[in-house]
């Protein structure tokens, strides 16, 4: 990957490569997920979480000794072990369980997945005997021309029966060109002994699709992302022009909800039913009631309550929680502030470290002063009050309900409820001030002067 970091962190749509295997397994109904680490592996264990299990493959290089490094964490386990790789997103739960529905048959030891290419490239290559069975795997560099020329490739997804793949693994070796400990060649092991090994062959060769450099990452994001898109618009969701569209991996969206070109979901972003969101939207672990509407706008690790609008050019930033039918205007900036039901929240405003109760008006231009130079400070706005535009709420301050802040006030203490606020210079007014203004002065009074500042 050509990168400090090591490739099962490397995210796609919204995931490390890594956690597409474990999300896999859980949606299979695995409960229990072993995960072997090896090169920076405080890295990987923060990138996929603390759901599952650890070890450490200290030892051993290569695919077989990961395998062989998780056998103590399953010494006392007997029964199917189903071994995923890090770096292969694509696979599917249809293939995976066609897996292991061919692995709950007695007779068979073992199950691996293969498809077929035209162009194999340096896949590992599945050799069949004349009538047909599964003998071993070979790696690219260690296969012969003809070899090389076959077009059936290993997929690295497996099904092991526990006990034949210890015993297996306490034979392994780095007989090989890379001096590595081929979990590949477990399957020649076992075809040797005459133990039966089935290849489930797929027709879909994306899912053997391995990550091993960014020109592969960026093939399996446009991959992916069809395969997501295609699951919504099926599911009663509208995207229109989705070749302008990305929605990441972990995104839910309510029936009749429409997407506009331009827009970003991102993380764990739940829209409601019969929102509409777009064109040019950015929202990322947003939660959404139904008939939301955000336009041309950025939200961010908040929530937004059913019949709300947002935008255009709005940005809501983390840690809001915005009622029902609110108004967001455009350019208005949001953070931290939960509002009531029926807020109005003008144009080129900003609300952040503030309550708002239900009902308010907020004007345009009017800001929170919610930071000091060194510490963040709350506003507190009742149900039902005005504040005019323009003005400046100085935290910590409350403004009691129903109150009325004048436009172009500096509010710097509470206001009580029901109260009118001027906080303000008084207005002057001079007569004929602009005719006077434009008379020369008296010659007396401007000699020795260049300029005449009135």
């Amino acid at each position: 990957m050509k990168s400090r970091y090591p490739k099962p962190v490397h995210r796609l749509l919204g995931k490390p490569l890594g956690r597409y295997a474990v999300d896999l397994a859980r949606r299979l109904g695995i409960e229990r997920v072993v995960a072997v680490v090896g090169h920076q592996a405080d890295v990987v264990r923060e990138a996929l979480g603390d759901d599952l299990e650890y070890v450490e493959q200290i030892s051993h290089p290569g695919t077989g000794g990961a395998v062989i490094a998780a056998l103590p964490a399953l010494a006392d386990f007997e029964g199917t072990v189903l071994v995923l790789q890090a770096d292969t997103p694509l696979l599917t739960e249809e293939i995976v369980s066609e897996l292991l529905a061919r692995q709950a048959d007695d007779a068979v030891t073992a199950t691996l997945l293969a498809t077929r290419l035209d162009d194999p490239a340096r896949y590992g290559r599945v050799v069949r005997d004349d009538g047909g069975s599964v003998t071993r795997i070979v790696e690219y560099q260690d296969a012969s021309p003809d070899q090389r020329a076959l077009q059936e490739i290993n997929a690295g997804l497996y099904c092991f029966a526990m006990g034949s793949l210890r015993e297996a693994l306490a034979e392994l070796r780095p007989n090989n060109e890379a001096g590595e400990y081929y979990l590949t060649d477990v399957i020649a092991w076992l075809a040797r002994r005459g133990q039966r090994v089935v290849a489930v062959v797929t027709e879909d060769s994306h899912a053997a699709l391995g990550i091993n450099d960014r020109e592969e990452l960026s093939t399996a994001f446009g991959i992916l992302r069809q395969r997501i898109l295609r699951r919504h618009m099926a599911n009663g969701v509208t995207i229109l022009e989705p070749e302008s569209v990305t929605i990441e991996a972990d995104v839910v969206i309510g029936q009749d909800s429409i997407i506009h070109p331009g827009t970003m979901l991102e993380g764990e972003t739940h829209l409601g039913a019969e929102c509409e969101i777009g064109p040019n939207a950015r929202l990322r672990n947003a939660r959404l009631g139904d008939a939301v509407r955000v336009d041309a706008s950025v939200v961010t690790d908040s929530e937004l309550g059913a019949g709300t609008r947002v935008g255009p050019f709005a940005h809501v930033r983390p840690g809001c929680r915005i009622g029902d039918q609110v108004k967001i205007g455009n350019y208005a900036e949001l953070k931290n502030a939960i509002l009531g039901d029926g807020v109005s929240v003008g144009h080129f405003s900003y609300t952040g470290d503030a309550t708002v109760g239900a009902g308010t008006n907020i004007g345009a231009g009017s800001i929170t002063c919610n930071y000091d130079g060194e510490t963040k400070h709350q506003t507190v706005i009742g149900a039902n009050c005005f504040i005019g535009s323009h003005a400046t709420l100085v935290a910590p301050v409350e403004i009691g309900e129903g109150a009325c802040v004048a436009a172009g006030s500096v509010v710097t203490e509470d206001v009580p409820p029901g109260a009118l606020v001027i906080a303000r210079s008084r207005q002057t007014v001079k007569l004929d001030w602009t005719a006077r203004r434009e008379q020369p002065a008296p010659e007396a009074a401007t000699k020795g002067r260049d300029d005449d500042d009135g």
